[in-house]
């Protein structure tokens, strides 16, 4: 069985930012423990440490056992390889190197035919085989059918664009929990998923005898599969030994005891420095016995100081302000709209005002819906049309809206015509500010997400289209969107799984497996 060991970790970002100081934690053989805390406090960084994808200056990490890692934004439909690129990427490094040998001398034998190109082709079928990739074959055809309803062969040339980025989770999901690993490290598994699918994930932990370090941020999920809860917040790593259902009321007693610790610990500084004061006063005076007393006592300090009490977990004050304005009543307008491929026609109108919920299963259309509304090049038939002074603006799924990812936050939004001032404002509203120096693509999925919602707000967007805001976003940045979207004036159609989010909408579209697209009052997948 798995284990998973770290002692002593400390991480800082490239501009001098620390993540993260002497974390220790532990994660026990058949385990599901869920790692948790605030956007951009070193989830993801941890697990690229544990999977060795980068290196802490100090401290340790043991995985023992064969481990697989899957990334957080691993479902990205702009990504341009095949599905069997998408499963390499999932496998261990030796079968991925067999890959590429076996590529390679294929392509050279269709360039130059010969024996020399013929025999490299039969060495590298041969180290295919020897690095378990007919095996591997095997496993992902089990889990294509299971996933997608289709053979391996089927869909292995398929370009992984073509799948949703639910549908890429579910598979790569479905490789992971049936391989031969013994740890799992997974980035946000339930992003992307469908709530039928969430419901599956859920079951599969549940029953999975693999031990799991999960980080997430749905509720539902975390009650119901972890064993114990780990927490990075205040720069330290601190265990809740139960599952999610008593989480919140020991993480208040452990802030309490801080807190407490905090006084106490300030109240005895206090009294050592006026000691020391004291000690040096009469010191100057000319008394041997309290020059050394000065020095006993500063050297008390020292060792006072470092025992410290942990940093106190400041409590994040997220200011979303969406704002909007009036528009014409009839916001959208929907005439025997056909998208290729995905759905049927079907008439719909949406008013101004109105929250609309666009649900279904993984596959059947609604990015590409939200896409097309927002003015992207999606292949369809029918009409639609935007009313009077409706100014759409685009929340994606993947992130891909952040369009130059190596310029840091402060420049992006200076190139939006902000001043330095008013750019560290809202920056500061959603928390950002910390960052402000930082590429986007340093940036935690969560962080990306919140800045996506900014650039929205200052677009002065008066239809939103939001493709699973939530999926990485911490609880109280979810909050946070929530009440935004409740004072936004304005008109917002959300693609979502999230059960929470879903409670604020006044109707739903559903888009079927049948191609299909209807109306409802409440949230169905039938």
């Amino acid at each position: 069985m798995g284990l998973v060991e770290v002692s002593g970790l400390s991480y800082a970002l490239p501009g001098g930012r620390t993540l993260f100081d002497d974390v220790s934690l532990r994660v026990g053989a058949g385990e599901h423990v869920a790692l948790i805390g605030a956007n951009g406090s070193g989830k993801t960084t941890l697990l690229r440490l544990l999977c060795d994808e980068e290196r802490a200056p100090v401290g340790s990490v043991r995985i023992e056992g064969r481990s697989r890692f899957m990334r957080q934004l691993m479902g990205s439909t702009t990504d341009d390889g095949t599905v069997r690129e998408l499963l390499l990427s999932l496998s261990p490094a030796p079968l991925r190197r067999a890959a590429k040998e076996l590529d390679d001398a294929t392509r050279a034998a269709q360039d130059e035919p010969g024996e020399r190109s013929g025999m490299r082709v039969a060495r590298a079928h041969a180290g295919w085989g020897d690095a378990g990739g007919y095996e591997a074959e095997v496993l992902w055809d089990v889990c294509a059918t299971a996933a997608l309803g289709c053979s391996f062969d089927a869909v292995a040339d398929r370009m992984r664009s073509t799948l949703s980025g639910g549908e890429q989770k579910r598979l790569a999901l479905e490789v992971l929990l049936r391989c031969d690993a013994e740890v799992l490290l997974l980035d946000e598994p339930d992003n992307f998923l469908d709530v039928p699918a969430k419901e599956w994930l859920e079951d599969e932990l549940t029953r999975c005898p693999k031990t799991v370090l999960f980080v997430s941020h749905d509720r539902e999920l975390l009650a119901r599969t972890a064993t114990k809860i780990i927490t990075l917040e205040g720069r330290v790593a601190w265990t809740h030994p139960s599952s999610f259902a008593t989480y919140r009321a020991a993480r208040s007693e452990r802030l309490d005891r801080i807190d407490e610790e905090h006084r106490r610990y300030t109240e005895e500084r206090v009294r050592l420095e006026a000691s020391l004061r004291e000690f040096r006063r009469r010191a100057q005076m000319g008394s041997d016995t309290f020059a050394s007393r000065v020095r006993a006592t500063k050297t008390k300090i020292e060792r006072f100081e470092r025992g410290a009490p942990p940093e106190r977990a400041r409590e994040q004050h997220i200011s979303m302000r969406l704002g909007g304005d009036r528009t014409g009543k009839r916001a959208v307008a929907i005439e025997g709209l056909e998208i290729a491929g995905l759905t049927d026609p079907f008439d719909t109108e949406i008013l101004f005002g109105e929250r609309i919920g666009v649900i279904g299963h993984n596959g059947t259309g609604k990015s590409h819906f939200l896409k097309l509304l927002a003015g992207h090049p999606i292949a369809h038939g029918g009409e639609f049309m935007l009313g009077a002074r409706v100014v759409p603006g685009y929340f994606s799924q993947v992130h891909e809206q952040l369009e130059t990812p190596a310029s840091v936050l402060l420049e992006h939004l200076q190139e939006k015509g902000r001043t330095r001032g008013e750019a560290m404002a809202a920056l500061r509203r959603y928390e950002l500010h910390d960052a402000w120096n930082q590429p986007l693509a340093t940036l935690s999925g969560g962080q990306q997400a919140r800045f996506q919602i900014l650039l929205l707000e200052l677009s002065g967007a008066t239809l939103l289209l939001l493709d699973e805001p939530t999926d990485n976003l911490d609880l109280a940045s979810a909050d946070a969107l929530e009440a935004a979207l409740a004072q936004f004036q304005g008109t917002a159609l959300i693609v979502t799984h999230d059960r929470w989010l879903m409670r604020g909408c006044d109707r739903f579209l559903v888009f079927g497996r049948d191609c299909t697209v209807r109306e409802t009052l409440e949230p169905v997948y039938r």
